[in-house]
């Protein structure tokens, strides 16, 4: 049918029906693109360098994955199998920020993932078992369905964007804008910036910024 969407990868037979017999997999051919991706980044994985690290052709692997963007979705939930889901302990918080730990981890392992987690949210076979396990640690909890839907996006949404700016402060910008707040903080001319900077209480506070935070958001999430 005319303008009708072609559905998520995971509801395509895993290999175009004609053709020669799969020589491949799905799996072999995502963690390949993992591997690719966390050595030389996201930009290194296209379809052709894909086929080289696998000693094929390009066109061959269209057989089993149409476009790039399936091949970032079959990453993506990739690596959400990473996750350990233990039954739930009836300590909501404690088990939610277990998974933000993992997710943490998960992240630091697989650098262009933060990035993809923000600005394409994937749910895949993994994923949706992420998202069951999420919905079973809350099951007793009084919130709206809607809010725990939330509370999952909001989980992966904060990690991520801790997993960039820890990624980030090791580089070399990070530590000239650095050296700039201190220098603006020493000068004297914005009070409340020195006064911040100065507050001891800050430095204790980010030895355990990710766990404070994430409690703060989830809480007022779930209400």
């Amino acid at each position: 049918m005319a303008g009708q969407r072609e559905p998520v990868i995971w509801l395509r037979p895993e290999q175009a029906p004609v053709g020669r017999p799969a020589e491949r997999s799905r799996a072999e051919i995502t963690a390949a693109a993992v591997e690719l991706a966390d050595r030389e980044g996201l930009d290194a994985v296209s379809m052709r360098r894909l086929a080289a690290a696998l000693g094929t052709g390009a066109a061959s692997l269209y057989r089993y994955v149409a476009t790039r963007d399936d091949l970032l979705d079959l990453m993506i939930d990739r690596t959400a199998g990473e996750y350990r889901l233990p039954v739930p302990s009836g300590d909501w918080q404690a088990d939610l920020l277990e998974i933000a730990h993992q997710a943490r981890q998960i992240m630091r392992r697989h650098p262009w993932l933060p990035v993809l987690v923000v600005t394409r949210p994937t749910l895949g076979p993994h994923g949706t078992d992420l998202l069951e396990h999420l919905l079973d640690v809350l099951a007793d909890h009084p919130a709206e369905a809607a809010h725990k839907l939330e509370a999952f996006a909001v989980l992966n949404a904060l990690t991520a964007l801790f997993v960039q700016n820890e990624l980030a402060a090791a580089d070399p910008s990070a530590q000239r804008q650095s050296a700039f707040l201190s220098h603006v903080a020493t000068a004297g001319t914005h009070p409340r910036i020195s006064a911040l900077l100065a507050d001891p209480q800050l430095e204790r506070n980010s030895r355990d910024r990710f766990a404070t935070v994430l409690t703060r958001a989830l809480t007022g999430v779930l209400g």
